[in-house]
């Protein structure tokens, strides 16, 4: 978890930092504690890596996450420069945003 903040009121993916990047970034998410409570609370949370095509490159979140606020971090050492996208899915919340790998 990154802080002690209050726990969130909705989910959130915010953009990665940096980006472009080159070739570590991070992504920071929120989860709310939704009105699906899967398991005590906390909810089933995916964050994916895509490349342009829509294939899965790397899954950087696969697990059930409390109400909080997270930093991912992901090193793309070995995938070429180009437009990558990533997703964060958890509980009916979903969204995708696009960075740049520039090396």
């Amino acid at each position: 978890m990154v802080s002690d903040y209050p726990l969130p009121e909705r989910f959130e993916l915010r953009q990665n930092y940096p980006n472009p990047f080159n070739p570590r970034t991070s992504f920071e998410f929120r989860v709310s504690s939704g009105s699906t409570k899967l398991s005590a609370g906390s909810e089933f949370v995916t964050l994916k890596v895509l490349d342009v095509l829509g294939r899965e490159v790397a899954t950087l979140v696969d697990e059930y996450r409390q109400p909080g606020t997270y930093l991912a971090q992901w090193d793309a050492s070995g995938l070429p420069s180009g437009v990558y996208f990533y997703r964060i899915q958890a509980g009916g919340f979903s969204d995708t945003k696009k960075m740049v790998l520039s090396k």
